[in-house]
């Protein structure tokens, strides 16, 4: 009897130190982790795993999934890599599907939702670099692995984005009606998932749906986004509202076009064909991947 409840005491004790983290090779885990050292992470948490002693706990497994999809975000490491994204996700799941699966990734929410964020960044670095066969193997693993992770920023409150279609009352009626119309047939589409060279609503790329939704509005325009920018009349900032095009350059030129939502003299918003969500909406100016690469703004609407 006395030997039963032994074991049931240190059951309990490792099952309360693994949820509150206090052992110190998970804290070191957690520390490297967050001060992005990837390499060490993964190291680290194979030796912990060789080790029986930690058995008990997911924790190695989760830190060492996340460690691994940093790293492949790197062409050379992926390259030489290339079995490791799907390790990953195999490592993903079966920390997902343990029986405290859910308290690990309760737990670390802000690391899943950040990862979930720094993922769909890189899938718009692998458009820009027209990787068609990498852009498609890790757009399948955001939809499988990220699709019901929420969106948190740990500093600022999540507030949901309200769109009222409100023209710049200086201008005329039919124009003010135009942009009514391209926001609500831009609207309708969002959900529609992103897809390769797609510019119809069983899906789109960014150029697509921008094309589209002109279309549709009786405006035809170029199908790419760097030709969409030269044949639009170029606008300033101050002057850009609902209807316009905003257009984004990673480095190599202009490679991704949305449409602003948002007020004149309003925070940009932009609704676009995100190759993580589809089409979505986005606080541009809230977003550090898109306001870096912010290039101009360019409108068919007159």
């Amino acid at each position: 009897m006395k030997k039963i409840k032994l074991i049931l005491l240190t059951s309990f004790i490792f099952l309360g130190l693994d949820s509150k983290a206090q052992i110190k090779e998970f804290d070191k885990l957690e520390m490297l982790y967050s001060q992005a050292h990837y390499s060490l992470v993964y190291r680290k948490a194979n030796r912990i795993l060789d080790n029986p002693e930690f058995d008990y706990s997911q924790l190695p497994k989760f830190y060492k999934s996340l460690a691994i999809f940093q790293l492949c975000q790197n062409d050379q490491y992926l390259k030489k890599h290339p079995d490791q994204l799907e390790e990953a996700k195999d490592l993903f799941i079966a920390v997902k599907k343990s029986n405290d699966g859910l308290k690990i990734f309760n737990a670390h929410i802000y690391e899943v939702s950040a990862l979930k964020k720094d993922i769909s960044s890189w899938l718009e670095d692998l458009k820009r670099k027209n990787d068609k066969k990498t852009f498609e193997t890790v757009q399948n693993t955001l939809r499988s692995l990220f699709e019901n992770v929420p969106d948190i920023d740990e500093k600022k409150p999540t507030n949901p984005i309200n769109i009222e279609v409100e023209g710049d009352l200086s201008e005329s009626k039919e124009v003010r009606s135009q942009r009514e119309a391209i926001i609500n047939l831009a609207k309708n589409q969002i959900g529609v998932p992103y897809l390769w060279a797609g510019n119809e609503p069983t899906g789109f790329d960014c150029s697509g749906f921008t094309s589209y939704v002109m279309k549709i509005n009786n405006k035809t325009i170029p199908r790419r986004a760097i030709e969409q920018y030269e044949a639009s009349k170029k606008i300033k900032q101050k002057n850009v509202q609902q209807g316009d095009l905003v257009f984004f350059d990673s480095g190599s030129g202009i490679n991704h076009v949305g449409i602003i939502v948002s007020g004149k003299g309003e925070p940009l918003v932009m609704i676009h064909a995100s190759s993580s969500k589809g089409i979505t909406i986005t606080e541009i100016e809230k977003t550090d991947y898109w306001l870096k690469r912010l290039y101009g703004f360019g409108t068919f609407v007159e």
